[in-house]
């Protein structure tokens, strides 16, 4: 049976004109978003659940929508704590059977929960973000991960980062902001995903037919390159 899905569409044919000041931008001007007070409880329990699990590698699954690349990624990786973020309670509730020992889902504000973990010291060694919304419109490159103020914290979490898409360009965009921001090397490649695809998104996509990319790059624990004293404090009431 074959999938139907429409394809991206953009009037851009390349990488952004402002992507590089946008870079500029988020290296040199500390983000000063306060942190929404359900993201600092969610937060703070997460960070509990994950005590209990003893110093054990962390993998984050950042805007894991349904939760179905949590559970995978989890039993992918049964030594390690597996931490799924979404902001959506509805995506998050939805059953896609039971949740690994080794994994937690999470309501939260991504921005702010990637800016506490950073603040916390946490360090990935896996980090994903898979089939982002790319917001295709070029007057909404500062919705893209690679044109917005939090794109330092994302590199300074370190570990392997991997970001999957079903938009060339996106991916594209993304590896030069990591390139220009950290010096190190990142390019977007295709990609075949194995026969189970991690997220329902992967699955409708290659099922259509669509070409799918994605970018894997290990980056350093590089608390500064955040500017400033952007990060919040993790110990914060509000």
């Amino acid at each position: 049976m074959t999938a139907r899905s429409r394809s991206i569409v953009s009037r851009q044919t390349g990488p952004h004109q402002d992507l590089a000041r946008r870079v500029v931008r988020a290296l040199a001007n500390p983000l000063r978003k306060p942190v929404a007070a359900h993201t600092l409880e969610a937060f703070a329990w997460t960070r509990e659940w994950l005590d209990t699990l003893g110093g054990v590698p962390l993998i984050l699954d950042a805007g894991c929508g349904v939760g179905l690349s949590t559970r995978r990624l989890a039993e992918q990786y049964p030594a390690a704590a597996v931490i799924g973020v979404d902001r959506s309670a509805d995506r998050l509730s939805r059953d896609h059977g039971r949740l690994p020992d080794n994994a937690l889902l999470v309501r939260a504000d991504l921005v702010d929960f990637w800016r506490l973990a950073l603040a916390e010291g946490w360090r990935p060694v896996r980090h994903y973000l898979l089939y982002p919304n790319p917001y295709p419109k070029a007057a909404h490159l500062k919705m893209r991960w690679q044109g917005h103020p939090v794109l330092p914290v994302i590199l300074a979490l370190g570990g392997r980062l991997e970001l999957r898409s079903n938009w060339r360009l996106y991916v594209e965009e993304f590896a030069l902001a990591v390139t220009q921001a950290t010096g190190v090397a990142a390019a977007a490649e295709p990609f075949v995903p194995d026969e189970a695809c991690l997220t329902p998104f992967e699955q409708k996509y290659h099922a259509s037919g669509q070409a799918l990319w994605r970018l894997m790059v290990e980056l350093p624990h590089d608390p500064g390159l955040v500017p400033g004293d952007a990060l919040p404090d993790v110990g914060a009431d509000e």
